[in-house]
Formats: C-alpha cells, structure tokens, sequence
C-alpha cells in the first residue's frame, strides 16, 4: 500500500450543495429567501448578537460578584500605626506583619498620610503616598520603595 492508494470510504464525502448555479439546482434565492439582511452576502448579525440588547461581555462589570482583575489591590497602612515602632527602626512588611498592624503577606503595602509621624524612620514598603512621604521626610526618616 502507498500513500496515493489511500481513498475514504465510498459515500463517506459529500460534496458542497451548488446553489445560484442554473435551473435545476436552488436557484432564484439560493434557499435564502427574498431580500432582507439574510438575503444579502455577508448579512445576518454575528454569533454574539443579542437583539440589540446590551450583549453580556459588556454587562460583565456589573455582574454580581465581578471583580477587576487587572486593579491592584494593596494593604493599607496609616502613619499612626507606625508610632509603635521605636526610633530609627527599619519598617518592612515582615515587620508590619509581626506587630499585627497588616494580616497576610499576599499584598502589596501602602503608606497613606493618616495620622502624624513624630520618630525618624526608615520605611521599606511597596508604594507611599505624597503626604506620607512628606511627612516622614519632615521628621528626619527615609522612605524606599522594594
């Protein structure tokens, strides 16, 4: 047996119905009917189409329990909360974790402005805001982004 040999089974391919191509073969409308958008070539919505209503890939946002997955989500932490850490201690996210100031390590931290920051500090965290890091820098600390 070789290659060339190779046939399918008899009656296994159908060939395409030629339709429009003369009498005898479908052809006025081609079995679609007469006018319309269906009619034409190319007609007919696609398959996504949903009556005109608002389809669903665009109601997904206001799906019950939908999230956006491409927001980043951080853990928070406020100046105040630093006030527990003594003088010219180094801030990192570990050490957050220890004094159960954040609860998971999972996250990104950020640094926001509540609270006021009376120690010098050097601060190792994700993101900080503006004020926060005006306001370490006003009591003689340093802030780095990891």
């Amino acid at each position: 047996m070789k290659l060339e040999d190779l046939k399918p089974d008899a009656g296994s391919k159908k060939s395409k119905k030629r339709v429009g191509r003369g009498h005898g073969c479908h052809v006025k409308t081609s079995c679609r009917g007469s006018k319309g958008q269906n009619a034409r070539s190319g007609g007919g919505k696609g398959p996504s189409f949903e009556g005109g209503q608002t389809p669903w890939y665009r109601r997904l946002p206001k799906f019950k329990g939908f999230k956006n997955l491409r927001k980043e989500i951080f853990s928070i932490v406020n100046l105040k909360s630093l006030e527990t850490f003594d003088a010219n201690e180094v801030i990192t996210p570990e050490s957050l974790k220890e004094k159960r100031i954040i609860k998971e390590l999972d996250k990104p931290v950020k640094l926001l402005a509540n609270g006021k920051l009376e120690k010098a500090l050097t601060v190792r965290l994700h993101k900080f805001s503006r004020k926060a890091l005006e306001a370490i820098e006003a009591a003689g600390g340093k802030a780095e982004v990891i």
